[in-house]
């Protein structure tokens, strides 16, 4: 076997991410080391008095040589000594399992936080291809994983090194020949770890792949509840979750019955090394060679290694799916953010909003959303953007927030270059209202502090009554203490939006975006909220995507956008007299209102 291949078997590639923490916590995994050796050592002690007892015992029945009250002397001493070792050897164990376990921990919250950070911080086309459940896994199972490598894999490895460097060395001083026999099946051993953890290390990836398929699947069906009981699909639901689930069985099962191979294997080896101690060693006994103390402290000795031995196995195999599982995160780690964040300090976010000759292609579809778009927006002025489903004007919304950049052109506000301005500060300055409104399991109130974390009850009653929800608040039995359901679905479509506005508002942002956001409002309360707006919105730059003519022509500016080309931007009555898309759409709307 070549020793290099062996070798990078053992020493994962991939689990080199890891080399950085163990520097971190290497005092702890220094100290952990000794106290381990210092363990072995005095776990060593019993064997060693056992065959001074049995000697001692031999002596006095065959020869009489020593005295019996010096033989029950020596022994008591044998025998305090024997539990004075395996008490210290308790402690320094119990120690060394505080060091390294512990360590394995401190990783394992530092790896958690990395990849939360990752996660933050990466883009949107990252969560638009990726899904939930993965992420969840990567960051619970994968993790689990890996530390089960830094922290029992890496202390069963120096308890196992440890132990055998010191009995081998041992036993090789008193009986080298029936050392020898002793340790014949331990090349074979390796050469089967060598074989069987290849396989592990594929089996165990497949595995980690079907547990994030399967985790996906379950919480988008916790999600999409309704639908499902809505449709009617509960059948086709489960019999959907029970393939899946059958086929991560199988997967598992796969795994488990090669790793199954280990324990019989180890107890097989340790039985065979049994067997030529008893063989070798009785041999050497009657011939002379050795004591009968000697072969018993042998016996003592091998089945003192067949916990090490067998634990090679558990941690190759800790190992390899540890590997698996790294390479998984590493995956995710690599990934290169896109938005980059060039300046850390604060940033001022103020004057006019300028787009340049704008484009924007999405990656995953090639569809162009935006073509050299250009407009100015002075600061404090409200715009509406106006134009059919996919027509751009969301893409404008989240190009303005950052969440995506400019293929070509670029925005500025104020003398600032988007990019210029801290991405920090740019969202922070920015309230969004997004077209599909999301809410956190907690309660009102604490979801209004998600948009200002010290926010006081004036401010947070205040918001509320902008965005027209007082008297549903009321209604509710806790009031502000009402704890909304998951994704607020105890809400209706009209007062999630309605309390997202009033989130956005408490921060009062220097700009305020309003996505398609009064859609489930009725135009009163619409009209309402946009009074309310108005009231606090002198100095706040605000865009309001909308599809109704009666919030766009009280807006300062109307943008109407059709497929990514800018058709007209000015006041209403101007676009009124230019008799394109927006007045058709304002002919359209007036016709049904009249009619209604």
């Amino acid at each position: 076997m070549n020793i290099d291949v062996y070798l990078n078997s053992i020493i994962m590639r991939e689990l080199k991410f890891l080399n950085k923490f163990l520097y971190k916590y290497r005092i702890k995994l220094i100290v952990g080391f000794f106290i381990t050796v210092a363990a072995r050592i005095f776990a060593l002690v019993a064997p060693n008095l056992v065959g001074n007892s049995i000697t001692l015992i031999e002596n006095y029945v065959l020869s009489s040589s020593i005295e019996l009250d010096v033989l029950k002397e020596k022994l008591i001493i044998n025998i305090l000594l024997i539990i004075g070792s395996a008490i210290v050897a308790g402690v320094f164990t119990f120690i060394m399992r505080q060091m390294i376990i512990n360590v394995s921990r401190f990783i394992e919250f530092d790896l958690k936080n990395i990849i939360y950070d990752k996660y933050q911080n990466l883009d949107f086309d990252f969560y638009k291809n990726n899904r939930t459940g993965d992420l969840m896994n990567r960051i619970s199972e994968d993790v689990s994983k890996v530390r089960m490598y830094v922290g029992p894999a890496i202390m069963y490895t120096i308890n196992t090194v440890t132990l055998f460097i010191i009995v081998v060395s041992y036993m090789l001083s008193v009986a080298p020949r029936l050392t020898l026999y002793t340790l014949i099946p331990l090349p074979i051993l390796s050469v089967i770890i060598y074989k069987i953890s290849k396989i592990i290390n594929i089996r165990s990836k497949i595995v980690q792949e079907y547990l994030s398929k399967l985790t996906t699947f379950t919480q988008e069906t916790f999600s999409g509840v309704k639908i499902i009981k809505t449709y009617t699909i509960e059948s086709f639901t489960n019999q959907k979750l029970e393939k899946l689930a059958s086929d991560s069985k199988d997967k598992n099962m796969s795994l488990v019955k090669i790793q199954s191979w280990f324990f019989p294997l180890m107890i097989l080896l340790i039985g065979i090394s049994n067997i030529l101690v008893i063989y070798i060693g009785g041999n050497q006994y009657m011939n002379g060679i050795i004591e009968l103390g000697v072969l018993a402290e042998f016996i003592i000795y091998v089945n003192m290694l067949t916990w090490p031995v067998a634990t090679v196995g558990w941690v190759t195999s800790i190992v390899q799916q540890a590997e698996a599982s790294q390479k998984r995160i590493n995956e995710f780690l690599n990934i290169p953010n896109k938005l980059i964040n060039k300046i850390e300090s604060k940033s001022k976010v103020e004057g006019d909003i300028l787009f340049n000759k704008v484009s924007y292609t999405y990656k995953e579809t090639n569809i162009k959303a935006l073509d050299k778009v250009s407009f100015i927006v002075n600061q404090g002025d409200s715009i509406a953007i106006m134009g059919d489903v996919g027509s751009g004007k969301t893409t404008i919304l989240e190009l303005l927030s950052r969440i995506y950049e400019p293929d070509k052109g670029h925005i500025s506000i104020g003398a600032n270059n988007l990019t210029e301005i801290s991405l920090k500060n740019l969202r922070g300055s920015i309230g969004y209202v997004p077209q599909s409104t999301f809410l956190f399991s907690d309660t009102i109130e604490n979801n209004l502090r998600f948009g200002k974390e010290d926010a006081s009850q004036n401010e947070i009653e205040e918001s509320i009554k902008i965005a027209c929800l007082s008297k549903d608040v009321k209604i509710f039995k806790d009031q502000y203490k009402t704890l909304l359901g998951e994704r607020g679905v105890n809400l209706s479509g009209g007062q999630k939006q309605r309390l997202a506005i009033a989130r956005a508002v408490i921060k009062r942002p220097k700009i305020l975006i309003l996505d398609d956001s009064l859609s489930a409002v009725d135009t009163q309360t619409e009209e309402r909220i946009i009074n309310n707006l108005n009231t606090i919105t002198k100095n706040i730059t605000v865009f309001i995507s909308t599809h109704r003519i009666s919030t766009s022509k009280n807006c300062d500016k109307i943008l109407v956008i059709n497929k990514g080309i800018i058709e007209s931007f000015g006041t209403h009555k101007e676009l009124m007299k230019q008799k394109k898309m927006y007045f058709e759409t304002y002919s359209k709307q007036s016709k049904e209102k009249d009619v209604n």
